[in-house]
């Protein structure tokens, strides 16, 4: 695909302001709509919060929603990034679940700015949750801070700098194991699929997580190359799973370069999606 002039029918991994995106749902989603995609999924860290505003705005500017989440998980000292789709939003388990994990991030949250308040940066609780507009929280917040404040000059700077992994402010989030976020996805009858595999070279846990109930790879993604494209088409043709793809999406300013459309699917990749989801 020439990225400068076709876009993906359907860009399936889209972030808001409901976790770490600097869009709403709504901006997101008439974004999407107005570069002429046929859908959009929607997959903010450990909420579901988005999803009725982005169902109304996929209502009004006739694009496809496919409500998502994206769970961050731990396997062997690696991150493991598990996105769901398609789950059951009125589900006890997981609305219970989400909320725990949304605990830990506040958590983490104030931990990483007691480590501040050691170097000598005062931080307060209320600065970071002022650029937090959802209920998830997390470390692009604390980055956003530290830009406006003048302490660094770009996010990834706050990150290199402050609270990236070996920084001196860095605390590591609590997670689940892959097989309990697939399991958490499952539970909820969502369909469970491993994101961009080819950041971390996964395809070693893929066999495991596919007997506790993986359903599909991201194969198209931002941080994807060639090979990695390749290499992950192989695997799920190989082991019979969805092949999904999306950009990723935060917003300029969080992952610059990274747009709406550039990495995704065809429109038929989203029937396959609902399809599974009612056989769960």
């Amino acid at each position: 695909m020439d990225s400068a002039i076709d876009l993906y029918d359907v860009d399936l991994h889209c972030h808001t302001t409901a976790s770490d995106g600097l869009l709403s749902p709504t901006e997101v989603i008439r974004s999407a709509a107005a570069l002429g995609l046929k859908g959009i999924g929607i997959t903010d860290h450990d909420t579901i919060q988005g999803w009725q505003e982005a169902e109304i705005a996929g209502r009004n500017y006739q694009i496809k929603l496919v409500r998502g989440i994206e769970l961050n998980t731990d396997w062997k000292g690696r991150e493991v990034h598990i996105l769901g789709y398609e789950l059951d939003g009125s589900s006890d388990y997981l609305n219970r679940q989400l909320k725990g994990l949304r605990k830990a991030r506040e958590q983490r949250m104030l931990e990483i700015l007691d480590r501040f308040n050691h170097l000598g940066v005062q931080i307060t609780f209320q600065e970071v949750q002022q650029f937090a507009l959802g209920e998830s929280i997390g470390r692009p917040h604390i980055a956003q801070v530290l830009l406006e404040r003048g302490y660094v000059s770009s996010i990834k700077e706050a990150f290199e700098r402050f609270i990236g992994r070996g920084a001196p402010a860095y605390v590591p989030l609590y997670k689940l194991t892959p097989e309990e976020g697939i399991g958490l996805i499952r539970e909820a009858h969502g369909v469970a699929v491993l994101a961009h595999p080819g950041v971390r070279r996964l395809e070693d846990g893929i066999p495991a997580w596919i007997d506790v109930g993986l359903q599909g790879i991201e194969v198209s993604h931002s941080e994807h190359n060639h090979e990695d494209e390749q290499r992950y088409r192989t695997l799920a043709k190989e082991y019979n799973l969805l092949m999904t793809g999306g950009s990723d999406f935060h917003g300029e300013a969080r992952k610059p370069g990274v747009k709406i459309g550039y990495w995704g699917v065809d429109e038929e990749v989203i029937l396959q999606i609902f399809d599974l989801a009612q056989r769960n």
